[in-house]
């Protein structure tokens, strides 16, 4: 065996004793020969054990895998997978198209400012709302306010004025007894910080017997509010309210005005004039708006006692307008919510103005049931603080907040369509759809003691929706109920909600 093997080999010795040949126990030899000093060892033996080589693969070289790719059967391989690969991407394609056509078309959503997304709040005397603190009060008072999920507060009127006396009128000044204009502005600023948008009201004689002080003196109080519009329209505030706009009949007052606003457009965050009137038929109240361009129109329209009047009255608005619709039932100078509807149809009247078509209005305190003093319309505001006694207040509190969140989510109630669905002398129920988005069923019962049985079975609905919100003990929220005989109690009012289907 040469060196060079030996080195690339194992050498295995085997040293140990053979067993057979091991001695006996006492020293003695296998034959008996206790004397005998010989024992044998086991041979060396060296082993061939050739070394593990890792394999390694080299595959196929540049020449062998070109001769391969020539043969035939690889070159039809390859064509075969070619075309299945263009089939495949044309097929899918071909199957996306299909689906862009016959999927339904998302409709454009419509141009939309910032009233259009919730209600607005309503403090017409700041010191019944802060418990005497004036302005600095209501500074504390925005985070309460938030809570909410209003998008607007109407604060004022705040203006320095005498009862009747055009002399002493100045709109860009803050009485005394409320605060200064470094306080405002501040409420303005916090306010903002909320996404919460201010009006401001400057009804030039609120504390008077006239709105607009007599008719001799017109011409320069509308001048003074021209004057006083663009001011806090600079200072920040987001709107101007109007109280008695059918008392100013001049068309020129009107153009300024909504001039005014226009020019103080910001950021695309379009200003807001608000005007109110007394009047109450749909046909009234629709050209008192085109007359005189104001973007919403505050009114007693909702002032009836029946669904059919509600309904008409409703229906009459939308189908001619469709826009700068805004619903309330009471303001600052007509009183609150509870004291006009009364504290059992409270939260269907709420329920109501949010999910109509256009913006609700609210007075301080009407999220609570506040009612209004036998004396005047501006109650100290009640702040609750959970006690037994507040039970039902912090219920109609807990309604009014779930329902205006709700009002701001939803595009089916913020520009939806509206489509009444069935009315009577006491009752009423109305569709609010938009596209794809979810639907909405309101059901309204005003009777104060019978229950009301509506047959919903409109091609819009489905035969069945579920419960969303409701005043009704027996519909309770979450269970779904049968549209064609829909059964609402006295005094109550109900929300469903059925999704889109093509």
């Amino acid at each position: 065996m040469t060196t060079d093997t030996e080195v690339d080999m194992k050498d295995v010795e085997l040293n140990e004793v053979d067993p057979e040949k091991q001695p006996m126990t006492g020293g003695g030899t296998g034959n008996g020969d206790a004397s005998s000093p010989v024992t044998e060892k086991n041979g060396s033996v060296k082993v061939k054990i050739p070394e593990e080589k890792e394999s390694k693969f080299t595959g196929l070289s540049k020449e062998e895998l070109l001769k391969v790719a020539g043969t035939p059967g690889w070159v039809r391989a390859r064509w075969a997978l070619l075309i299945l690969f263009w089939l495949g991407w044309i097929g899918m394609l071909a199957g996306a198209v299909v689906i862009i056509v016959q999927a339904p078309r998302c409709k454009p959503l419509p141009d939309m400012n910032w009233w259009d997304y919730g209600a607005l709040y309503q403090i017409g005397d700041v010191n019944s709302f802060t418990e005497g603190s004036g302005l600095e009060g209501l500074q504390k008072k925005i985070d309460d306010v938030g809570k909410l999920k209003v998008k607007g507060l109407i604060i004022g009127p705040v203006h320095s004025s005498s009862a009747d006396k055009p002399e002493d009128l100045n709109l860009k000044e803050v009485s005394s007894d409320i605060g200064n204009r470094d306080q405002l502005k501040r409420v303005i600023e916090l306010a903002h910080k909320k996404s919460i948008s201010v009006v401001l009201d400057l009804t030039p004689n609120y504390k008077g017997r006239d709105l607009w002080f007599s008719n001799s003196v017109v011409a320069q109080v509308t001048d003074k509010v021209k004057s006083a519009t663009d001011y806090w329209l600079e200072e920040g505030v987001d709107g101007i309210l109007l109280h008695g706009v059918d008392q100013i009949t001049m068309d020129s007052f009107w153009t300024n005005m909504r001039d005014t606003i226009k020019n103080h457009t910001k950021d695309e965050k379009k200003r807001v004039l608000i005007g109110v009137t007394t009047m109450k038929s749909a046909d009234e109240v629709r050209k008192e708006l085109n007359r005189t361009g104001v973007d919403l129109l505050l009114s007693g329209a909702l002032n009836h006692k029946t669904g059919v009047e509600i309904a008409q009255v409703v229906e009459g608005l939308y189908s001619g307008q469709k826009t700068d619709l805004a619903w309330n039932i009471g303001d600052r100078v007509r009183g609150h919510l509870a004291s006009i509807v009364t504290l059992p149809l409270l939260k269907l009247s709420q329920l109501l103005l949010f999910t109509l078509p256009g913006t609700p209005v609210f007075n301080y305190g009407d999220e609570i049931g506040l009612e209004d003093n036998l004396t005047n319309v501006y109650p100290t505001m009640v702040w609750l603080n959970g006690t037994d006694k507040e039970e039902d207040n912090m219920r109609s509190l807990s309604f009014f907040k779930e329902v205006s969140d709700l009002r701001g989510k939803e595009r089916s109630l913020q520009h939806g369509e509206y489509m009444l669905l069935s009315n009577s002398t006491s009752d009423m129920a109305y569709l609010r759809k938009w596209d794809q988005s979810e639907r909405y069923i309101v059901a309204l019962n005003w009777h104060p003691k019978n229950s009301v049985t509506l047959q919903l079975t409109q091609k819009e609905l489905p035969e069945k929706a579920t419960v969303l919100i409701s005043t009704d003990a027996k519909l309770a929220a979450h269970t779904s109920v049968n549209l064609a005989e829909l059964t609402v109690g006295p005094l109550n009012a109900i929300m469903l909600k059925f999704p889109y289907t093509p």
